[in-house]
């Protein structure tokens, strides 16, 4: 998948088709935090290891306690000798002290990994979506990219921070736990796995369900965003035509699929660890009952009794909790696909690598037999051919649709040809970059659009450099001074919440 593009071609679902791809991808990002990675690693197997280690430990001193309370009921003197309990107690407890401290410093320094992979995400898509041509806006809601954005990335960080160090801490334990359980009994230790041989099988078909109903989550909130932020760009056009009860109908709508997808998300993810869970105490219960009889029989101590029980639950929870971590990691899968399919969409066309200056154009502009279309199939203008000389002033008028505004869209290059040339001062405008090409231009248009900040910051826009004079001069020759001096602090006067402090015609 690094190589070629996702399709997202007709499917219902937004699942990771290539979750293997997408897992490699999604750490080759990390490749710039290996040594932090490399920490996190060492962290991990020494908190494991150690959380291993313990319960073993703990048998021996809960041995030797039950040794000294024995000796005491037949001297009648209880005594607390350092040699041996005082000194394998005081090793127990540094042993948990040193657990502790391992788990908080891999905890805090994956967090830091997790939200450098997320910025490092979050500033690609910010330099990719420069790099997008029109079409992709004309066909993708700006709310959908906002979720990608996101609540995607959102996922991935929650996952990479609790679901990926856990699971990776389960799987350590499990191991390590088992090969304990089945060192002190086999028996008892094929008893427990037969129950999590069930609990696999439940975990399995709760993860596919699962991995169906996140999706339609992701799918539902994309949908909601999108509509909420066309809604709330165009409430004043809601409210001209009286659509308001239209409107909050269908965000009523939008949410209630978002309130159902998460409802039956939720519900399976919360239900794997409940499953487990019962089966895991149902198990308990069986060697509780088997290992009492032999601890009466003397074939066990109590301390190993002890230490078997804790082995138990430390198995049973991490398959409890890997269970639910499989389920938000199959989560984060989609999302991070969704985020490398956006990363993926086809850019504009390269800027020549040997471009033409133009200072400052004459200003003679020729389409010459110029064709385009939005799609390739249907062409909306064919073999178009005329001249604009500098100084000369040219309406284009036809019916909507037309092609008025595309005429300047092809112009400014927001759009390339499908066949034919435009020059300006006989200099065909692929062969300038870009930026070159615009900024010979000043282009007004047909929606108004305000940034936050300054009115004198949004007069000098295309001009970021301009003095306080030319911004001023270029209000007057646009008759606006005169507005602009009745704001409250003139040309310093911040515009906020779309330049709500302006009318349409000020603005």
């Amino acid at each position: 998948m690094s190589n070629k593009k996702i399709k997202n071609t007709s499917r219902k679902y937004d699942a990771p088709q290539y979750a293997m791809k997408t897992a490699k991808r999604l750490f080759s990002q990390l490749k710039d935090q290996r040594f932090r990675l490399i920490a996190v690693a060492v962290s991990i197997v020494i908190y494991t290891v150690l959380n291993i280690v313990t319960p073993y430990y703990s048998a021996i001193v809960i041995d030797a306690l039950k040794a000294v309370v024995d000796e005491a009921v037949v001297s009648g003197k209880f005594s607390l000798a350092w040699d041996p309990l005082g000194r394998e107690m005081t090793i127990l407890f540094v042993m948990y002290m040193i657990m502790a401290c391992f788990y908080f410093f891999q905890s805090c320094l994956m967090a830091s990994v997790a939200e450098n992979l997320i910025l490092k995400l979050r500033r690609q898509i910010s330099n990719k979506l420069n790099k997008l041509p029109m079409r992709f806006f004309d066909r993708n809601k700006p709310g959908e990219i906002l979720s990608r954005v996101t609540s995607d990335l959102d996922k991935v960080s929650e996952t990479l921070q609790t679901g990926l160090l856990k699971l990776v801490v389960a799987i350590g334990t499990i191991i390590g736990s088992l090969s304990f359980m089945f060192y002190y009994s086999w028996i008892l230790a094929l008893i427990f796995l037969a129950f999590m041989a069930i609990a696999v099988i439940i975990t399995k078909i709760i993860s596919k369900k699962n991995l169906k109903c996140a999706s339609e989550r992701q799918e539902a909130i994309a949908r909601l965003t999108g509509i909420a932020e066309e809604y709330y760009t165009g409430r004043d056009i809601i409210k001209a035509f009286n659509h308001e009860e239209e409107s909050v109908g269908k965000v009523y709508k939008a949410v209630e699929e978002v309130r159902l997808a998460t409802r039956d998300a939720d519900f399976l993810t919360n239900a794997v660890n409940p499953a487990v869970r019962f089966l895991s105490r149902i198990s308990q219960a069986v060697i509780l009952l088997i290992a009492g009889y032999w601890m009466i029989n003397g074939s066990m101590t109590i301390g190993v009794v002890q230490a078997y029980f804790q082995y138990l639950n430390m198995t049973a929870e991490p398959v409890t909790e890997a269970s639910f971590m499989i389920n938000s990691l199959q989560s984060a899968l989609a999302s991070a696909e969704r985020t490398f399919e956006f990363l993926d969409d086809e850019e504009e066309v390269p800027d020549t690598s040997m471009p033409v200056n133009i200072d400052r154009a004459e200003g003679r502009i020729a389409f010459e037999h110029v064709s385009f279309g939005y799609t390739p199939e249907k062409l909306l203008m064919k073999d178009i051919s005329f001249t604009a000389n500098p100084g000369q002033k040219i309406a284009v008028v036809g019916a909507t649709g037309a092609g008025k505004t595309t005429l300047i869209n092809l112009l400014m290059r927001f759009y390339e040809v499908n066949g034919g040339r435009i020059t300006i001062d006989g200099i065909t405008s692929t062969d300038l970059t870009r930026k070159g090409l615009r900024k010979n231009f000043g282009m007004v248009l047909q929606d108004t659009w305000l940034f936050g900040g300054t009115i004198a910051e949004n007069i000098a826009y295309g001009k970021p450099d301009a003095t306080r004079e030319e911004i001023v001069n270029a209000a007057k020759m646009a008759k606006v001074d005169y507005f602009i001096r009745t704001m409250p602090q003139g040309y310093d006067t911040v515009l906020e919440n779309e330049a709500g402090n302006l009318s349409v015609g000020q603005r």
